[in-house]
């Protein structure tokens, strides 16, 4: 009888670890998938900054106006508050 629960908690923990190993590759998967887009992005972002340098300048300044404009939209927010 004893066998019987052994063999019978012994099937569940198996189960249970299975399930979990399951998760954590799914998990895994999901990350490296994440990873990979972030590469082809940084690629293709290397590839047309490469092809065409005036892009670079204007992503300067776009960022430097986004800058001051977070800057401005804080301030107001803190005079507001």
């Amino acid at each position: 009888m004893s066998d019987d629960i052994s063999s019978a908690q012994l099937c569940e923990n198996i189960t249970r670890e299975s399930l979990q190993l399951n998760q954590h590759l799914e998990k895994m998967t999901e990350q490296m998938e994440n990873v990979s887009v972030k590469l082809s992005w940084m690629a293709y972002d290397m590839v047309v900054l490469r092809t065409s340098p005036d892009l670079a300048e204007s992503f300067k300044n776009l960022e430097n106006e986004f800058l001051k404009c977070k800057q401005l939209c804080n301030q107001t927010y803190s005079k507001m508050w």
